[in-house]
């Protein structure tokens, strides 16, 4: 030990530092090699693992970003015309804000007047079930429906209860996902500019000139996927009202908005808002319940063969066959989320495979 102090201290004199540096590590040794190999797979196992616990935040935080790069060409459209960038931003915000308050203002009065009518038609309700000589009481009497609900509370209370309290934790749960994605999309939103800068950043400086040009062509596809599906969709909800006001049925401007919203998703939405539609033109007549059924089937097909290829060929530049299947793929993977993001991301994997893969592939 002494010796190596003093060959230390004599280098130290010598080189005026540290010594000399020692030859470099044999990056082939095999144990050089497995090193690598096995830090490499603990990195892999580890960012896999990140990746499926925060799955759930990952999602709203894509979906925020998915809905920002909708909703900024209109931000740009704005801009174009010497509006502030936060002014533009704050305008779009307002629309949205001022199209979800027009639907609670269609929504809530009817749904008051409903629950209303009920209350003050539920001691009638009662008196008909006791009632021998209804045909609610001689129902009753015959299958004793009161006795059999009443023993399903006794016995099973705790476990309804249970259900009541698990379905508030799914309805508080997508509350507070609706609320941070509105506050992320907004902070995307505003930063967008930055965030694509920081994004172009990661590719190598070489390359980077391609990589913005085709970046800015995805998020163009991205707006352009959002403004045709909005179109859809208003056609959709002014088609429902017009319908709903030509043969009486209840509550036009509600379901109106109601089919427009659900018709911004893919493929399930029109059909959903359809079948409801159904059933309320049922409380009319069934004559009414059967022109509304066809109306939407044909309305169906006039928007999977006629409007989508229309619009959303000239907007996202994807056949209607990958269209469907890109939904449901997307809907298998992810749901609701999936469904949603399944068009333009079908429009992203398209142009790289035309302007990198294919490419490459040619020239090979």
């Amino acid at each position: 030990m002494r010796e190596a102090v003093e060959v230390a201290a004599a280098e130290a004199a010598e080189t005026g530092g540290f010594g000399r540096p020692g030859k470099p590590l044999d990056r082939r040794s095999p144990f050089f090699v497995g090193m690598a190999a096995a830090a490499g797979v603990a990195v892999t196992y580890g960012v896999a693992e990140l990746v499926i616990r925060a799955r759930s935040v990952l999602i709203l935080i894509g979906l925020a970003l998915f809905i920002a790069a909708g909703l900024d060409p209109a931000v740009n459209w704005l801009t174009r015309w010497r509006f502030p960038r936060w002014a533009a931003v704050l305008a779009v915000l307002a629309a949205a804000m001022a199209v979800f308050a027009g639907f609670l203002f269609a929504a809530i009065p009817p749904l008051a007047a409903q629950a209303s009518a009920l209350a003050d038609h539920l001691p009638q309700y009662l008196h008909a079930l006791n009632n021998p000589h209804s045909s609610v009481g001689r129902f009753n009497l015959h299958y004793h429906l009161e006795q059999k609900v009443q023993k399903l509370l006794s016995d099973r209370g705790s476990t309804i209860a249970g259900g009541v309290l698990g379905a508030g934790e799914v309805v508080l749960s997508a509350v507070s996902s609706v609320v941070a994605v509105a506050v992320l999309s907004t902070y995307f939103l505003a930063g967008l500019p930055r965030v694509k800068l920081f994004l172009y950043r990661l590719a190598p400086r070489s390359r980077r000139p391609r990589v913005i040009l085709i970046g800015d062509e995805i998020f163009t596809k991205v707006g352009g996927y959002l403004l045709g599906n909005f179109l859809t969709s208003v056609i959709a909800g002014v088609g429902t009202y017009l319908w709903m006001l030509v043969f009486g049925i209840p509550y036009p401007v509600l379901l109106g908005l109601l089919v427009a919203l659900l018709d911004l998703i893919p493929v399930v939405g029109s059909t959903i808002g359809g079948i409801i539609v159904t059933l309320v033109a049922l409380t009319v007549s069934l004559p009414a319940a059967i022109a509304t059924l066809c109306f939407y089937v044909g309305y169906r097909l006039a928007e999977d063969y006629l409007l989508v290829p229309r619009i959303m060929g000239r907007t996202v530049e994807v056949p209607a066959m990958v269209t469907v299947v890109a939904v449901l793929i997307g809907a298998a993977l992810l749901g609701l989320i999936g469904a949603l993001v399944a068009i333009p991301a079908a429009a992203a994997i398209r142009l790289l495979l035309h302007e990198v893969t294919f490419r490459r592939m040619d020239s090979s």
